[in-house]
């Protein structure tokens, strides 16, 4: 932490006893704010996503195949946290994690507005790379920023995160709800629209209060590039984009195949960003360690994304086809269930924010909280099996219920938990990036759940699911075997 970042985490400290947000700074609030209806606008978009590029012509839809869609889906959620690197380096050697947070929520909006207005693929292709590249690059730097408010020893920290994570799920409750009560109504587009004007009043919310709950949080550029390097990395930048659309002209890039290739390019991205870092002559050996025991962490974290971004593709499949949703005589939208996961988080994650605060030095050290959380998923996927390979309606809701509350409770060990350890194990020179690098997992095990989404059978489900909740266990318990090695390599951080 730099002097500055010090001196900023020791003033919220002294701010804190004069006015708080359950005993956490402002900027905290504001944070979870627009992150809140950002979250409204992404999942209140994507709970009709997948049923917009599958669905017929006739009912709305694009007609494309369900592998296809379930591909498309995975790809544009890899290439959500893919854009966390593109967002944390732009943060850190161009405009600072706070200037480049707000250009990202701009962004996001402009996309949800292609999606709403622009008819067809055309509208899909401009809305969700807009989206994408926005919200990988909001996440990652609303992370810095909640993060230059704590000092690095600070106990708060977890339960900040927790709480922030709760904030934001709020939106993810609401957004699917809403979304797709106007599909049924008015159609696809209307529910799109309705995701931009979410994002148009988080950012509208954002700058209101940004002067007075942020401060000088995320201003600093961390590793500054110069007039050379800018030019560099432009071509650099222009050469891609190129290359991307002579392969999707050519016919190497498909609909079918982008999930597994943002997962090959995810995983490149991934190795080369610990690669820099470990090499790195900006980095003292205490940093270099805490940055190898991220490895673990990462393997673990991108298995566990894996199963659970399935919601967005086979379990959303699952609800319009298999499952059972007349309640009383009335039919209830197979997108609504993209909310019941964002309910039990809002019930329970300030339960583990108050948990961890009450535990302080005493909470189980990172290593076993991914453990438990990967544990916990392997196990709600086994829970697919007692209603595996049946018909249409075959499986209640409740059932699913059951499972999706699973997947809250692994979820709560891991992501907030896995946002703050980012933190705390970052180099001062790759302050953002060492966030990217958390997200990265994400994008690799969302894009491998599109990856994974073809090899699902409807007629033989058992093995599909009690191989990915095996592998999920297998790898919590190697967690906890290593936990001791891990904990040394973090140099102090639990």
């Amino acid at each position: 932490m730099s002097t500055d970042q010090q001196a900023a985490a020791e003033a919220g400290s002294s701010g804190e006893r004069q006015r708080t947000f359950f005993g956490h700074p402002w900027g905290l609030a504001n944070l979870a704010g627009v992150e809140m209806w950002e979250r409204f606008s992404f999942y209140g978009m994507q709970a009709i996503l997948v049923y917009y590029l599958y669905y017929s012509v006739t009912e709305g839809g694009l007609g494309l195949t369900e592998a296809s869609a379930t591909s498309i889906v995975g790809a544009y959620g890899g290439l959500v946290y893919l854009s966390a690197i593109l967002g944390a380096w732009v943060a850190d050697r161009l405009f600072g994690a706070e200037r480049t947070l707000t250009g990202a929520a701009v962004l996001i909006m402009f996309g949800h507005i292609s999606l709403a207005v622009f008819p067809g693929l055309v509208g899909v292709g401009i809305g969700l790379i807009c989206v994408a590249v926005g919200s990988g690059t909001l996440k990652a730097t609303t992370s810095s920023v909640l993060g230059d408010m704590y000092a690095r020893d600070d106990e708060r920290r977890d339960g900040g995160f927790s709480i922030y994570y709760m904030g934001v799920n709020l939106g993810a409750l609401v957004g699917p709800l809403l979304t797709g009560a106007l599909w049924g109504w008015r159609g696809f587009h209307w529910g799109f629209g309705l995701a931009a004007v979410g994002m148009a009043i988080g950012l509208t919310q954002y700058l209101l209060m940004r002067r007075s709950t942020i401060g000088d949080a995320g201003k600093e550029v961390t590793n500054p590039l110069d007039r050379a390097g800018r030019i560099k990395y432009g071509l650099i930048a222009a050469g891609v984009v190129a290359l991307i659309v002579i392969l999707s002209l050519v016919g190497v890039i498909t609909a079918t195949r982008l999930s597994n290739i943002v997962v090959g390019i995810t995983l490149a991205a991934a190795v080369a960003l610990f690669a820099i870092m470990l090499t790195s002559k900006n980095i003292d050996t205490a940093e270099r360690h805490r940055v190898q025991s991220f490895i673990p962490m990462f393997a673990a974290s991108a298995i566990f994304w894996s199963l659970f971004q399935q919601q967005f593709t086979v379990v959303a499949v699952y609800a319009d086809q298999r499952l059972n949703l007349n309640i009383g005589g009335w039919t209830m939208s197979p997108s609504w269930v993209q909310s019941i996961n964002p309910i039990f988080i809002i019930i329970f994650a300030g339960v583990f924010a108050a948990m961890w605060t009450k535990l302080g030095p005493r909470q189980p050290t990172t290593p076993i909280k991914f453990a438990l959380g990967t544990i916990i998923m392997g196990v709600a996927f086994l829970l697919f099996l007692p209603y595996a390979n049946g018909g249409p309606d075959s499986t209640p809701l409740l059932w699913l219920v059951l499972i999706l509350f699973c997947f809250t409770m692994a979820e709560l060990f891991l992501s907030p938990v896995g946002q703050s350890l980012s933190t705390k194990l970052a180099p001062r020179a790759f302050h953002t990036q060492m966030i990217a690098l958390f997200f990265l997992s994400i994008a690799v095990g969302t894009a491998g759940a599109g990856s994974l989404a073809r090899f699902y059978d409807p007629t033989n489900e058992s093995p599909y699911f009690a191989f990915l909740g095996g592998a999920s266990i297998v790898m919590g318990i190697a967690l906890i075997l290593g936990r001791k090695a891990i904990s040394r390599l973090m140099e102090g951080v639990r």
